[in-house]
């Protein structure tokens, strides 16, 4: 009988402390790493050898910013990550979990901003939603054949919704009563005790909720007076756990109420991440603005990460329906109209364009969107000479203002026109500052959501290629080492979590990758089937990059392909509690 299960041998090997990389071999048996020696290892010892010749062997990523909360519970095989090497993803990001409220609540609150159609996430979590707290909901978990490892936080708004309701909860005037704040006070006890890795919050008032009973009201959490706030984190301090949260892009200085939290003078630190560092268009302080912040918060002993993407941010839209249309005013009362003709009715309305012209000529103001026809291409338009240019060539063709031009186009063929624009991190130079930043975690994929708008499922495999650019040009930004610990064990380690390793008994999560492959253009966007959905999605295929996968000493990935048992057969993933 076979001493070991899977024998990789011959591969450069990372693993996940940013300490040197070498050539080694590695067994593996009863899903852990059982041997890394140089030394030559009998074939026959092994039921299977991989030959990991000319490849990298490294620990399993962790993307630690998704929403594939409900898709977990009807795809658990999270494929779309899994294919490049992710083996390890956390939910409940951005104040938006599915474990206290009820099934309508987490469907409204969850479906419009991250724009998943609510007529196919309500009706799985009317079906499947039997838990109403953080034990049940881990012990749900346990009966699902995940795909990779899952780490959760406690999302804020489904707190809240969970123990107000959702109308109460979106109720500026309406706050929670004592005997509330110490329900949700022992729910989030429960989830900590459990393993949750913390709390999610959100000050961003222009992610809105679904359905007819709070359409259009923001998010629950961003009705929380601050001193709520602070009374929760109280407990994610007492236990060393993590707040994630997501500041006011209009009001900046608000960050000073998450650096207050975060300091510890007197006190533990609160670990602290936001999101998120960019390098917008249209507000490029913005980003000296963060800098400043993380740098001034941790030398005042805290502890504080902003999220980074490590890529060039771009968005894809169907007509007027993008998110970034909810920061100013007359984006919002068009996203505010669900019927088409009432919402086509005013767009043509001479008044409302000449709001919109005047929001759109604010350069000054905070903005993620950069308020720029002019950098927007279209790419599907029924009018197929559209199709290739951007919207302010075609208005100076036609002489009239690209809003003007925007807006006719949009009444004409609705979400027909399909555009897209960078918004952000399009400056490569800046853009390796800001991964180089040791107060930065890589991350931010927003995985899960968005399905028409982004495709970041590769984002490991971005910043792996950003890394080898710059070696390959005598310019490095970090030794690849520091770059996979960066995606590995560097955020295992902060978030307290047992990953990010593969060293003799660590449990053996792991990527195999063929480094050649990077050379390929990461940022192409396809369309692809969303499993158990019945819907399309963006996602990235990068063939010749990721050879194998394995998540707890199984095979998720082989030859670069999805094997069939993953999201079938238990075995693969677990919940991973804090540590």
């Amino acid at each position: 009988m076979a001493q070991y299960d899977i024998l990789l041998e011959g591969g450069r090997y990372f693993d996940g402390t940013g300490g040197p990389s070498s050539v080694r071999n590695i067994a593996i048996s009863d899903g852990r790493i059982a041997r890394v020696t140089e030394e030559a290892i009998d074939h026959h010892e092994a039921e299977k050898v991989i030959d990991a010749r000319g490849q990298w062997i490294m620990p399993g990523f962790l993307d630690t910013h998704t929403h594939y909360d409900a898709e977990l519970l009807v795809s658990p095989s999270l494929s779309e990550s899994v294919r490049h090497g992710v083996t390890t993803v956390l939910v409940g990001s951005c104040s938006l979990s599915m474990v206290c409220s009820a099934a309508e609540d987490a469907s409204d609150i969850f479906t419009r901003v991250e724009t998943v159609p609510r007529e196919k996430v309500l009706p799985i979590l009317r079906e499947k939603k039997t838990w109403h707290s953080p034990r049940q909901w881990i012990d749900h978990l346990a009966t699902l054949p995940l795909g990779p490892n899952v780490i959760s936080l406690l999302g804020h708004s489904d707190l809240r919704a969970g123990v107000m309701g959702l109308a109460r909860a979106t109720d500026r005037s309406d706050q929670p009563s004592e005997q509330e704040l110490q329900a949700m006070e022992a729910l989030l006890k429960e989830a900590l005790e459990c393993g949750f890795l913390g709390l999610s919050t959100m000050c961003l008032k222009w992610d809105k909720v679904d359905g007819e009973r709070a359409w259009s009201r923001s998010l629950p959490s961003t009705y929380a007076h601050w001193s709520e706030v602070s009374r929760l984190n109280r407990l994610v301090r007492r236990y060393n756990r993590v707040h994630q949260g997501a500041p006011d892009a209009a009001r900046p200085l608000q960050i000073t109420q998450y650096m207050r939290e975060c300091i510890g003078w007197l006190r533990r630190p609160l670990k602290t991440t936001l999101i998120s560092q960019m390098d917008l268009k249209g507000s490029a302080y913005l980003n000296l603005l963060t800098r400043l912040t993380s740098r001034v918060t941790n030398a005042l002993r805290g502890s504080f990460r902003w999220q980074v993407l490590p890529t060039p941010f771009t968005v894809y839209a169907d007509g007027i329906d993008v998110v970034f249309f909810e920061e100013f005013g007359a984006g919002e009362m068009a996203l505010d109209l669900k019927d088409a003709v009432e919402r086509n009715q005013l767009l043509q309305d001479e008044q409302y364009r000449r709001e919109f012209r005047r929001f759109y000529g604010e350069k000054l103001s905070p903005r993620v969107w950069q308020r720029d026809f002019g950098d927007a291409q279209i790419i599907g338009c029924p009018d197929d000479s559209l199709v290739g240019r951007n919207f302010a060539e075609i208005a100076a063709e036609r002489g009239i203002h690209v809003v003007d031009l925007f807006l006719d186009l949009v009444v004409k063929y609705g979400t027909r026109l399909r555009w897209y624009t960078t918004v952000a991190n399009h400056r490569k130079k800046v853009l390796r500052k800001m991964v180089r930043d040791r107060h930065a975690l890589i991350t931010f994929s927003d995985a899960g959501a968005h399905i028409r708008n982004m495709a970041f499922y590769n984002l490991p495999l971005r910043l792996l290629k950003l890394v080898q650019e710059s070696i390959d040009e005598g310019k490095p930004i970090m030794s690849m080492e520091q770059a996979v610990w960066r995606l590995t064990g560097d955020q295992a380690d902060w978030f307290g979590i047992d990953a990010g390793r593969i060293r003799e008994g660590d449990r053996a999560d792991l990527v195999v990758i063929d480094p050649n492959g990077l050379a390929q253009d990461l940022e192409q966007v396809h369309w692809a089937e969303m499993e158990n959905f019945g819907l399309q999605r963006l996602v990235n295929r990068n063939p010749g990059i990721v050879s194998h996968v394995l998540i707890n000493g199984r095979l998720a990935v082989q030859g670069g392909e999805l094997q069939p048992q993953l999201g079938r057969e238990c075995g693969f993933g677990r919940f991973l509690p804090a540590s």
